[in-house]
């Protein structure tokens, strides 16, 4: 799809294993939970038996880590190397770039700040602190449907308008909703699995260089 107007342009960007380079929570289970329950939790989410509501929530319980044992974790976190240049390039074309994540509001805030990276429109799960445990708040979670703790699609649909060109950037499960609404996806592992065994157009990537340099062509 040719872009002729950038500023008609919202793209969309997952968190985890998009803008990381890792899947930031489930790189935490298995240095501050206090038993192996979130490996059962996991794999029972992996097999489609809990939505990821239940898993977090419960995976969550078994935590133990203080806001400063987070921060030090967090302040590790490392991120695509193209990030930044391609928020950079899409701002500079007038392009509005929004965040959607199954993740904690905290987590991506505290690691987008040890980056430099400020201003970006974030909708996520909530995170609050009680002495040495995390408490999550799901404020938009869809309760008609059991599969994702944040409704992707919800968020997406409110900043779009009917004449939007609307980009995705994912990789997992949470990203096949609200991919469906785009008029381009760039995909890849279970998110490329899936349009692949559909028969869905995307545009397969490795890391965000791919995403930077298709933007960079279409605008030159």
């Amino acid at each position: 799809m040719k872009i002729i107007n950038p500023q008609k342009c919202v793209v969309f960007f997952d968190f985890d294993n998009t803008i990381s380079t890792c899947d930031v929570f489930d790189s935490m289970l298995p240095v501050f939970s206090r038993d192996d329950l979130w490996v059962s939790l996991e794999k029972e989410w992996e097999q489609g038996k809990i939505g990821s509501h239940k898993c977090l929530k419960d995976q969550m319980k078994g935590m133990v880590i203080t806001k400063a044992q987070l921060d030090k974790y967090l302040s590790a976190i490392r991120l695509d190397a193209y990030f930044t240049k391609l928020v950079k390039e899409l701002s500079l074309k007038g392009i509005k770039v929004v965040i959607l994540s199954d993740n904690f509001d905290y987590i991506l805030k505290r690691i987008f700040c040890g980056h430099g990276i400020k201003n970006l429109k974030i909708y996520s799960n909530k995170l609050k602190f009680s002495g040495s445990r995390i408490i999550p708040e799901f404020p938009y979670r869809n309760k008609k449907c059991d599969i994702c703790a944040h409704c992707k699609t919800k968020n997406l649909l409110a900043n779009v308008s009917r004449d939007s060109i609307i980009i995705y950037v994912g990789d997992g499960r949470s990203d096949i909703c609200p991919s469906r609404y785009a008029d381009i996806v760039f995909a890849k592992d279970s998110l490329l699995r899936h349009f692949k065994e559909n028969g869905f157009t995307c545009l397969a990537y490795k890391s965000l260089k791919d995403v930077y340099t298709y933007f960079k062509r279409s605008f030159a």
